[in-house]
């Protein structure tokens, strides 16, 4: 019963195209397009529209080039490259959260080239620390939901902003609550199985996916995985979906107890504290999560909840993944090398593109396990 949960998140993300086609067909409702995470869900379910983020295929793209620069990274011009050889023809509009230039030239590119019925940008603050930064991105999401009432026609009232907020922080906190299963000895969920639960749940209803992760809390606490779970590895950096890469390094002996990217931990970590203005609300969790580092400046934050992380999920060593020419990703990694191996724990740099070269990659991952097991016999 419990493997059937995964299958369905894993058929989930090898069908998300297909589901999504289904779900419209069967509501007769819109579905959105987003690029970044900073995106407000809440207001996208408060319109009754299914909001999907558009990710890559790992495949080499062949198609960007007369629309995006060759060296902005991997997962932008995979995006994009989706979207020109129509896979994601079904979706009524696209919406884009200022995060990165590559991100956002993808969604520029995605806009003129390919015909959508609505593109809104949001202009989230990339000074976060900022003490007026809430107040601005209140200012932006009352614009973006105006956008949402004018396309739709269908007014936004505060009951259908209470029940998107709802739909969302549901959905957030029972994905924490399997993560605490993590922190276990003997984790009773892997971390590709963690990856795949958390990126099912960026391209299917909520609600439905809501469903299942109560299902899967009734069952995991029996559950007894039939394998040593080795090394226990934290993975943060850039966005990643790689799940062949995920399943690869956890057959060396390791297993990923804990992540930090916008593909896994750092999408469900906050929830919306309500307020009696719900913009002003949902506004305040997007400036407040735990910040992508395009936005972690002048302090940066994300070093500490790092060392957090590793304490608590009792980490062994951390690979550090970089998608190829992404800055703000780079530029972090000496802060997380000196700040998690002052608690003693050991990084390790990956530099992704749009393939992982597995060989490559297995030959300088085992050898990184091996020192950090030879760590622990030392001690």
């Amino acid at each position: 019963m419990l493997e059937e949960v995964f299958e369905t998140f894993r058929k989930w993300i090898d069908n998300r195209h297909e589901y999504a086609r289904a779900w419209k067909e069967r509501t007769q409702n819109k579905v959105v397009g987003y690029f970044c995470t900073y995106v407000p869900e809440e207001i996208l379910y408060a319109a009754n529209i299914l909001p999907v983020r558009i990710l890559g295929s790992h495949e080499p793209p062949t198609v960007t080039e007369p629309y995006i620069f060759a060296m902005y990274c991997h997962l932008c011009r995979d995006c994009l490259a989706q979207g020109l050889k129509g896979k994601f023809n079904y979706v009524n509009g696209i919406v884009e959260g200022q995060s990165c230039l590559h991100l956002r030239q993808a969604f520029n590119a995605w806009r003129l080239h390919i015909p959508t019925d609505f593109a809104h940008y949001i202009y989230i603050p990339h000074g976060v620390q900022n003490p007026h930064a809430i107040q601005y991105l209140t200012q932006e999401f009352a614009k973006f939901k105006k956008a949402l009432e004018d396309w739709t026609g269908k007014k936004i009232t505060n009951e259908d902003l209470d029940r998107g907020i709802r739909i969302m922080n549901k959905n957030r906190e029972l994905m924490r609550r399997v993560y605490e299963y993590r922190k276990l000895d003997n984790p009773k969920i892997t971390g590709l199985e963690a990856m795949e639960m958390v990126l099912s749940s960026q391209m299917t209803d909520k609600e439905e996916h809501s469903k299942l992760l109560e299902r899967l809390l009734e069952e995991l606490p029996n559950r007894k995985l039939n394998r040593n779970p080795g090394v226990r590895l934290m993975i943060i950096g850039s966005e990643d979906d790689d799940r062949v890469f995920m399943k690869n390094v956890e057959a060396l002996g390791a297993t990923f107890v804990i992540d930090e990217h916008c593909t896994g931990s750092r999408y469900l970590w906050d929830d919306v504290v309500p307020d009696e203005d719900r913009l002003f609300a949902i506004a305040s969790r997007y400036v407040k999560r735990i910040a992508c580092p395009s936005k972690d400046w002048a302090e940066f934050t994300r070093v500490n909840h790092a060392v957090r992380l590793a304490k608590e999920f009792k980490v062994q060593g951390t690979l550090v993944i970089q998608n190829k020419f992404c800055d703000p990703h780079g530029i972090e990694i000496p802060p997380l090398r000196d700040a998690l191996g002052s608690i003693g724990v050991p990084t390790y740099p990956l530099e992704f593109d749009v393939t992982v070269p597995w060989g490559q990659f297995r030959t300088r991952v085992e050898a990184f396990l091996e020192t950090l097991t030879g760590l622990e016999e030392l001690f």
